[in-house]
């Protein structure tokens, strides 16, 4: 077990005290209106701060997505976290955000980064009035981490804002990538071709494997021709374009993105994270919607999951519902990369933990990831500091009705769509009947995983 707690947080933290931070020129987008600072703390991670000229007094302390794949922190990361997500700072609120102390997967470890930050701008600035965690993307999952982890009631959070975040856990959030892998390797024979060393697709890829990123999309392009238009395709790519995207449901416009993650985060959780140990399964999965769905669910490839490799990356992903302030979350309907129903799955673990009281979710027309609307993000931030200042917790419709102030100032739109409800997880991603699955990561759970060595697999 200590191997594995090394793989996913990269270490026991240090503890060393760390210098102070460092005052830098702010990102163009911020320029004159706050005074920016940068450093790296004990554990190796480089983080950025953000104190506006007319500060309001309350922090937003950010979890960025990802995970990024570089062996270490990078420097850069956090300053264009704090460029994107300057929203935050024009609203008045001091950002703090953290680059982790490495790339590659690991949730605890990224919220023990984020909370670090936290303390760290305490430390020099003092007790902020009220502090937010926001998580984006994969960035969500840390941050709902962080709220089960460290925001307790009377403690150092107030509230989270969570937008298009990866919600469903690391144990079964991925599963729509595993059948991609898959359903992509029956057409496309390529990734591995049968003239190179093979291994299970599990794996993503193989550890010693020289394959970049561009050499993956030429493999995507050389099967589907997903980069060029229609008419230039071979009927042959058109097929299997058709039949991948069909099958798996993944929108044509992420198909790339969605086969790197499955490619090259894969490989970092098995092998850099797992120690070489299968956390996932296909087995028992149905795959429709193709050409041929007989041939395909003979030809595919099949695999069951290492029990301990689900345990493990469930601990370290996987959240309990255990909620005690409040949540406001943030998604487009038509989010091509963390599909809404990651939603529903957050929901139904803060139902199961009977603390649904503390969440407050609202969707959006959009069609994006990591770019919804300004006008929206600085709503959803003022939208969950009233819930907190006045205890009224808001609903779909009040916060939708407060955008247009926002767009304003910002004049981006505002697309909610208050009678939206996403359907189960379920519905979107194939459950795995056949495979296992580690029990529900229940509050309970994580508290035997406790006791059992001290952090489990991540502090």
């Amino acid at each position: 077990m200590a191997a594995v707690v090394a793989a996913l947080t990269g270490g026991p933290p240090a503890q060393a005290a760390e210098p102070p931070p460092a005052a830098v020129d702010c990102p163009a987008e911020l320029a004159a209106k706050a005074t920016c600072y940068t450093g790296k703390d004990a554990n190796g991670a480089y983080y950025a701060i953000a104190v506006p000229k007319s500060w309001n007094g309350s922090l937003v302390v950010h979890a960025h997505g990802g995970p990024d794949l570089g062996a270490g922190s990078d420097p850069q990361r956090s300053l264009d976290d704090l460029a994107r997500w300057s929203v935050m700072v024009d609203e008045g609120y001091a950002w703090a955000g953290s680059s982790y102390r490495r790339g590659g997967y690991g949730t605890r470890m990224a919220a023990e980064d984020t909370e670090n930050v936290r303390r760290l701008f305490v430390g020099e600035f003092g007790k902020p009035r009220r502090t937010y965690v926001h998580g984006q993307s994969w960035g969500g999952d840390v941050a709902a981490k962080v709220v089960e982890t460290y925001g307790r009631e009377h403690g150092p959070y107030d509230g989270a804002l969570l937008t298009s975040g990866v919600l469903a856990g690391g144990s079964r959030g991925y599963d729509y990538r595993v059948d991609l892998r898959v359903v992509y390797q029956y057409y496309c024979r390529n990734h591995p071709r049968p003239t190179e060393p093979q291994y299970p697709l599990w794996q993503g890829l193989r550890a010693d494997s020289t394959m970049t990123a561009a050499g993956l999309r030429a493999r995507l392009q050389e099967c589907t021709g997903y980069a060029s238009p229609p008419q230039e395709r071979t009927a042959s790519q058109q097929r299997n374009l058709d039949d991948i995207l069909a099958v798996t449901g993944i929108p044509e416009r992420t198909l790339e993105s969605h086969l790197r993650f499955a490619t090259f985060t894969f490989r970092d959780i098995v092998h850099d994270r797992l120690g070489g140990r299968n956390p996932f399964s296909n087995q028992g999965v149905r795959y429709t919607g193709s050409h041929d769905d007989d041939a395909l669910n003979a030809g595919v490839e099949r695999f069951t999951a290492d029990p301990t490799a689900v345990r493990d990356l469930s601990y370290d992903s996987d959240l309990t519902g255990k909620v005690s302030i409040p949540v406001l979350t943030l998604h487009a309907i038509d989010d091509p990369t963390a599909f809404v129903e990651h939603e529903a799955a957050y929901r139904a673990t803060l139902q199961g933990a009977h603390r649904e009281r503390y969440l407050v979710q609202t969707f959006t027309r959009e069609t994006e990831h990591s770019e919804l609307s300004d006008a929206e993000y600085a709503n959803s931030i003022a939208a969950l500091d009233s819930w907190v200042r006045s205890g009224k917790r808001p609903t779909p419709g009040s916060v939708a009705a407060s955008c247009a102030g926002f767009d304003r100032s910002y004049g981006t739109g505002c697309f909610y769509d208050t009678g939206f409800h996403p359907s189960p997880y379920a519905s979107r991603v194939r459950p795995r009947p056949g495979g296992l699955r580690w029990p529900a990561m229940t509050a309970a759970r994580e508290k035997e995983w406790s006791r059992i060595d001290g952090v489990g697999i991540a502090p």
